[in-house]
């Protein structure tokens, strides 16, 4: 089968599976597994793709997604292209069990789903959330302030690691944050995992130095960290690194 995959979830999904060698094209963010997509061909940007490269490329199956914003364009083009494609849009670690799993039979590796999702599921047990949790703020933007809210895997991770999600009432993939509001909220810690951005050129001095959040919590007691958004912006297995990046943040928050 000849794979083209329009998203880095769906790339790393496909070689969980074991299918590496059936991807013929990415798209330019890919970057995992680093030996996989070094040399494959490129397709464009998320919102960029060339939709006739990804049918130069003559694909059995395009793997699209609508997590990202703006994705309708690129999946209408496939359309128009009539080619072959799967487009998930998971909000939660169930959904992504579910994806791995549509991707899976999709691909003829249907039994290869289950020891992907078992492992998966183990890295993101629940642990135990008192009233003492941790609340985690997750940057996906600074300015403005942009974070994931109840419609977000990232609770999910958060729970994993014993912490909450402190704009969690929100019913909302991710909504913008004035400044003041960041304030008000004054969550424990504050997580960067910038959309797009390379985590080296995480700046978490943007936040230290942001006068409006000088008397907050998280910036008293230098609490702000990185983790990069391939751990956790991507409904993919490597899900797991970003759960296991929240324990050690909790960990820290405790001592």
């Amino acid at each position: 089968m000849r794979i083209v995959s329009l998203n880095c979830s769906n790339t790393e999904i496909v070689c969980a599976l074991g299918l590496a060698d059936q991807l013929v094209g990415v798209d330019d963010h890919s970057d995992f597994p680093e030996d996989v997509v070094a040399d494959l061909p490129r397709v464009g940007p998320d919102l960029g793709i060339d939709i006739d490269r990804v049918a130069e490329l003559k694909p059995d199956l395009v793997l699209a997604s609508l997590t990202v914003p703006g994705h309708e364009d690129v999946i209408a083009g496939l359309e128009r292209a009539g080619l072959p494609f799967l487009a998930p849009e998971p909000t939660s670690v169930d959904d992504v069990y579910a994806d791995i799993r549509e991707l899976a039979n999709a691909m003829n590796v249907g039994e290869r789903a289950d020891a992907v999702v078992e492992e998966l599921a183990q890295a993101l047990e629940p642990a135990t959330v008192d009233a003492d949790a941790p609340t985690i703020l997750v940057q996906w933007w600074p300015k403005p302030v942009i974070a994931p809210g109840r419609q977000s895997w990232v609770n999910d991770l958060l729970l994993a690691a014993g912490a909450a999600n402190p704009i969690i009432d929100r019913d909302v993939k991710s909504t913008p944050l004035e400044d003041s509001e960041v304030s008000a909220i004054d969550p424990d810690a504050i997580v960067i995992s910038w959309c797009g951005v390379k985590p080296e050129k995480y700046r978490p001095e943007v936040i230290y130095r942001n006068p409006a959040f000088a008397d907050m919590k998280a910036i008293v007691r230098r609490q702000v960290f990185c983790v990069p958004e391939g751990y956790l912006g991507r409904p993919s297995p490597r899900l797991a690194d970003g759960a296991r990046a929240f324990r050690e943040i909790v960990e820290k928050l405790r001592s």
